[in-house]
């Protein structure tokens, strides 16, 4: 019987089922691989925001990694939402044992603008998690956070991904849906290691259905690199899985709803 590729996602739970550990294990599924979960954090959360969130015990996240990884083994990671130092710096000691393609989503905000990551977690980001990446994955408000620079134009992806990359990952993938309007005819991003230039671009689809966008992009990445693929490859095929899966996207609740993680099945692809 053939075993799928095997990804583990480091994250928290959302309990809408839109975004975070739920996104993620959807999205690994959707695109043939073995999705498994380290969890970082419990959320409670729904279309309208986050109204609350509680932090695992680094013991516990250090024993669900070990328990995934020391038994079934994986071929890629995807981080998450890591909220204090302490959780930043436990996963970057694991991180750090790994020969694997590393997909780092330095999550800050929710889509709701509701904070995730304290403010002095940010320097662990930078200075632990962010150099075990082989791709990092912020958005602007991410880059903004991070780095202080602020993009207005895709002129600026360029400045935001070298601030990125000064931080070691080997990749950055500078997401540029946050654009201000008119900044962009499409929704576009930058993936770059400094040297090679790869922009990815794919029709705005003007709907509310964009909640997880960000968790699925970087799983969807991870998965990709656990079958094999390059880095360009798989931000190509990313781009595509999430871009479909936002125009797919449903209604749930009255305020942001979900991109359709099952749309490829819906379709018949």
């Amino acid at each position: 019987m053939h075993t799928p590729p095997r990804v583990l996602t480091v994250a928290g739970s959302d309990s809408g089922g839109g975004a975070g550990i739920q996104a993620d294990l959807k999205t690994t599924l959707a695109l043939g691989t073995h999705g498994m979960s380290v969890l970082t954090a419990v959320t409670a959360q729904n279309s309208l925001g986050v109204q609350g969130a509680w932090d695992l015990p680094a013991e516990a996240v250090r024993a669900q990694f070990r328990s995934v990884v020391d038994d079934i083994g994986v071929q890629a990671v995807k981080t998450g939402m890591l909220s204090s130092a302490e959780l930043v710096e436990t996963v970057a000691g694991l991180l750090a044992g790994l020969r694997v393609p590393v997909v780092v989503d330095p999550v800050g905000v929710s889509k709701h603008g509701d904070p995730l990551l304290a403010a002095d977690a940010l320097d662990a980001v930078r200075t632990a998690l962010l150099p075990t990446a082989t791709v990092a994955t912020p958005n602007l408000d991410e880059v903004a956070q991070l780095t202080g620079v602020r993009v207005e134009d895709e002129a600026g992806m360029r400045r935001a991904a070298a601030a990125i990359l000064d931080f070691g990952p080997r990749w950055a993938l500078i997401k540029g849906g946050h654009l201000p309007a008119g900044a962009a005819d499409s929704a576009v991003d930058l993936l770059t290691d400094g040297t090679e230039e790869h922009w990815l671009r794919a029709p705005r689809h003007d709907n509310r259905h964009t909640h997880g966008t960000g968790c699925t992009l970087a799983s969807a990445l991870a998965a990709q690199l656990a079958k094999g693929d390059t880095v360009p490859q798989a931000a190509a095929a990313a781009k595509d899985y999430v871009t479909g899966a936002i125009a797919a996207g449903f209604r749930l609740g009255a305020g942001i709803g979900p991109v359709h993680h099952g749309w490829r099945l819906r379709d018949g692809h």
